[in-house]
């Protein structure tokens, strides 16, 4: 029996999820919660975030493991339905909310760890998901001036 080859979602999908997956653990594995290690530009810092990405909307972390869970359940499902061009973006998405999505049934937060001192700490999944919308939004304005260029 010949192997399917994954597609770019699938592909895409299960290789960002296994980077935030390791890099939470390595986290959980080496640091206390509340402990950094100043790496110059950036620190690697072990918190927990009970919000969204950046730590907006503190406190709510099973209404985001539902939105979470439904954005994972539709992409499975669903993302066949979009053109194969916008697969790889999808799975950024899907990454991210999977990725959320487990620390928030495991733990009941996420494991964040990324931090410029500047910006609230965030994750490999937070970034997989803010990638994608800036992806989403490109594309979409590049579309806006091409038809305002015809027009």
């Amino acid at each position: 029996m010949e192997m399917k080859k994954l597609n770019s979602f699938w592909t895409v999908a299960l290789s960002v999820l296994l980077l935030d997956i390791l890099s939470k653990q390595a986290v959980l594995n080496y640091l206390k919660l509340g402990e950094s290690v100043d790496l110059g530009l950036l620190s690697i810092v072990h918190v927990r975030n009970t919000g969204i990405a950046f730590g907006l909307f503190q406190g709510a972390s099973w209404i985001f493991a539902l939105i979470a869970g439904t954005v994972v359940l539709y992409l499975c499902f669903c993302y066949r339905s979009f053109s194969s061009s916008e697969w790889p973006v999808l799975g950024l998405v899907m990454a991210g909310a999977a990725g959320n999505l487990i620390d928030r049934i495991f733990f009941g937060s996420v494991v964040d760890f990324i931090d410029f001192g500047f910006w609230p700490a965030f994750n490999v999944a937070d970034s997989a998901i803010t990638v994608a919308i800036i992806w989403l939004l490109v594309v979409e304005l590049r579309k806006m001036l091409r038809d305002v260029q015809n027009d």
